[in-house]
């Protein structure tokens, strides 16, 4: 029984220590490889011709020109990312993002047609290479359920958004 105990303390000790760590490690993880994935989409529209013309956008991002779309989804993709890498406004661009990955998947990744469950999963894959209409949700997906930590904790410990409520509990342990 002893033995026990010992490992038992053991692993609440590297339990303890793991959840210290994570707590600012996974997010800022997480962080930059949402940064990385939408801010290289922003910089390649940055750097390439406004194709959003040639795209049906579902209401009510029709009512906005070509023109507008583009440059509001390079400005959410390269300040978002940034933002995002740095830890700043976090739960904004990510929600901004997640909507944005929602409007692209709408526009671009969804199957042409479907009229059963089916028939929508078959879009679940990365690439429509084929050009068969059957979609290509599945990245855009996996970065929308990358979004939702974010928007849902925040940034972490890591971050920019982090620094006011260390500078408010410096404050409070100051004045007392």
């Amino acid at each position: 029984m002893q033995v026990f105990t010992i490992f038992s303390h053991l692993y609440q000790s590297i339990i303890k220590e793991l959840n210290c760590v994570g707590s600012w490690l996974s997010p800022f993880i997480l962080r930059i490889f949402v940064a990385w994935e939408f801010s290289e989409a922003g910089f390649e529209k940055l750097n390439g011709t406004n194709w959003f013309a040639d795209i049906s956008f579902p209401f009510p991002f029709s009512l906005l020109p070509p023109e507008i779309s583009w440059s509001m989804a390079i400005f959410f993709e390269v300040v978002g990312g940034i933002a995002i890498a740095l830890g700043f406004a976090t739960r904004f661009f990510a929600t901004s993002l997640f909507i944005l990955t929602i409007v692209a998947i709408a526009t671009v990744h969804w199957p042409s047609e479907w009229n059963t469950f089916c028939e929508l999963l078959t879009g679940y894959r990365f690439t429509d290479k084929s050009g068969d209409g059957l979609g290509n949700y599945k990245l855009p997906l996996i970065y929308m359920i990358a979004l939702i930590p974010l928007i849902l904790n925040g940034a972490g410990k890591f971050s920019l958004d982090f620094l006011p409520s260390k500078f408010h509990q410096h404050r409070q342990d100051s004045s007392h």
